[in-house]
């Protein structure tokens, strides 16, 4: 006779032994922790790997980065809530803008957008157009972004120095960055040159211009991109321009193509585009 027939009682002192219940067999117990593994183990496989300590090293790819239609939080689409809160002076300023894109759009012929000469189209019109693959270089002093569209570079200071005070000013302006926390990097920038435009849609700035971006790495894998404009003689607050735009990693032996304005071929799209029965496009 085993203790489980044993008139209900159990081999420990004290304890009683219900027979309505009987004891597992060692191979049902097996196969219940097998398959407790099996989920713990599926888990671990299918969680994101977590982000390195403030380091945004690598190529990151982002996700509506193109943005023809104007700023990808405030697109100019005439849909409310759609339009920057402008100052009277900001106004005045749009109007003189003549955008193919947007509300306001004109036919190309009639546009006199500074990028379709090959201006530089500046900052922070660089992350509000054509936002494509971005490279982030970082050393003890500075963090590098390579950008695909134009080919071309922006340096982010730091090494704790504040933005100029009274800066000439420049196609891409003066930035400086520092870690908010272990995962977000803040960069502001200053210094615009107004010749340039804030996105695809005209909007307008002064050299009062400043910028704030805020990446914010989530985990190894992703990183998503805020950003705000705040120029008080365009507009009467600050606005958001971007808003947790996602990018993703991409391998780091990634060739990325090339991306630039070429002044003939620029000729060549003006004269087809821009001549008697052009289109808005």
């Amino acid at each position: 006779m085993n203790w489980q027939e044993s008139a209900g009682r159990s081999p420990y002192p004290g304890a009683r032994f219900n027979s309505n219940y009987p004891m597992p067999s060692s191979r049902a117990f097996c196969i219940a922790v097998l398959a407790t593994v099996s989920v713990i183990t599926g888990l671990a496989q299918t969680s994101p790997a977590p982000a390195p300590k403030r380091d945004l090293t690598g190529i990151w790819q982002p996700t509506g980065g193109t943005q023809g239609m104007g700023a990808q939080a405030m697109p100019g689409d005439g849909k409310p809530g759609h339009e920057p809160p402008y100052t009277p002076y900001g106004l005045e300023l749009l109007k003189t803008h003549h955008a193919t894109r947007g509300i306001y759009e004109v036919l190309t012929s009639q546009d006199n957008d500074p990028s379709h000469t090959c201006d530089p189209q500046g900052f922070p019109r660089q992350n509000l157009f054509e936002l494509r693959a971005t490279q982030f270089i970082q050393t003890p002093t500075q963090t590098v972004l390579l950008y695909t569209f134009d080919k071309i570079w922006r340096s982010v200071w730091t090494d704790g120095r504040e933005l100029p005070k009274d800066p000439d000013p420049r196609w891409y302006g003066y930035s400086v960055g520092k870690w908010r926390d272990d995962s977000t990097f803040v960069i502001d920038t200053n210094g615009m040159d107004e010749r340039t435009w804030i996105d695809n849609a005209g909007r307008p700035h002064t050299e009062e211009l400043r910028t704030q971006e805020v990446f914010h790495r989530i985990d190894r894998d992703n990183m998503e991109l805020s950003m705000t404009i705040d120029d008080p003689k365009v507009y009467s607050k600050p606005w958001t321009a971007i808003n947790k735009m996602p990018f993703k990693l991409l391998p780091p032996g990634t060739d990325l193509q090339e991306m630039l304005c070429s002044p003939s071929e620029m000729a060549k799209y003006l004269n087809r585009h821009a001549g008697p029965g052009s289109t808005k496009s």
